[in-house]
């Protein structure tokens, strides 16, 4: 099968991530992080809607209920894209004025996790993993990151992975997960990106097992078999892919966003910010699990 790369929504957004798909209703939700921008993808129509949310947003998923659950820069929210409401859950850093949510997704079970980072002044290891549960309690899991990304569950819901981007870490790291109490063991390192031409950031799970990660500048996204060994590369057109996801009706699109901060200047990438998919890779995805508050 030939790999085709495409365009999809040429947003030219300025940091593109928080990739989801949504199976029920066929479409795939991403975000703007520092424009507070939340886009909904029909890849039958081709149409990319925009919502304005108000402040720089993360991550999201969707709900069972309907409408988003949002981790956004003042916490977790829900959010209502049909009627562009939204209404406050907690906000588990509000002692952190410089800190802002970036990455996460939820698992098998439907509960949400997402992890903060710092966002203002000097880079700082004050990012904390934390859940949302179903009955909106707030956990905070583990803490001292510079940069939480790549959060992903694997098919089965028994291992949870996650990376820390920054240039001192590049690190993507795994451990067991249970299941019923949403509890992970004790982590491990899973895969040192320090001899790859990218960094981890957003990552996701195929149907085999195997983790996806974009590796933002350096102009790849890696597939990583569950043994820690990369068993394929893809060269993409833009220099910082930010987070995979599976899509489509037969969950066999592998969609990518990306961002347009800091590009090298002498290398030209007009689409970068842009939303993108790749086909015939001959790979499935795992369906997200919407989340169950």
């Amino acid at each position: 099968m030939t790999i085709t790369i495409t365009c999809v929504a040429p947003t030219r957004s300025r940091i593109g991530e928080g990739a989801v798909w949504d199976h029920r209703d066929q479409c795939l939700w991403w975000v703007d992080i520092p424009a507070g921008l939340i886009h909904r993808f029909d890849p039958e129509s081709g149409e990319n809607v925009t919502y304005k949310f108000g402040e720089p947003v993360g991550c999201l998923a969707v709900r069972e209920s309907g409408g988003l659950v949002v981790a956004a820069k003042t916490g977790f929210w829900f959010f209502d894209p049909n009627t562009n409401t939204r209404s406050h859950i907690a906000d588990p850093e509000a002692h952190l004025p410089d800190n802002r949510f970036n990455d996460g997704g939820t698992d098998l079970q439907g509960r949400f996790w997402a992890g903060t980072m710092k966002d203002a002044g000097d880079p700082d290891a004050t990012g904390t993993f934390y859940r949302l549960d179903p009955d909106l309690t707030v956990t905070a899991w583990k803490d001292g990151f510079w940069t939480t990304n790549g959060l992903a569950f694997s098919s089965d819901g028994e291992r949870i992975y996650w990376s820390d981007s920054n240039p001192r870490v590049r690190t993507i790291y795994a451990a067991d997960y249970d299941p019923k109490t949403g509890t992970p063991g004790t982590p491990e390192v899973f895969f040192d990106t320090k001899d790859m031409p990218g960094r981890p950031d957003g990552g996701t799970v195929d149907a085999e097992g195997h983790y996806w990660q974009a590796g933002i500048e350096g102009w790849q996204l890696y597939r990583i078999a569950p043994n820690g060994q990369v068993v394929q590369t893809i060269d993409l057109p833009v220099e910082k892919p930010t987070k995979p996801q599976f899509g489509g009706r037969n969950l066999d699109t592998l969609f990518f966003t990306s961002l347009s901060l800091g590009l090298t200047e002498d290398l030209p990438q007009p689409e970068a910010g842009s939303l993108f998919a790749i086909t015939g890779l001959g790979i499935q995805g795992v369906h997200q699990a919407r989340f169950q508050g």
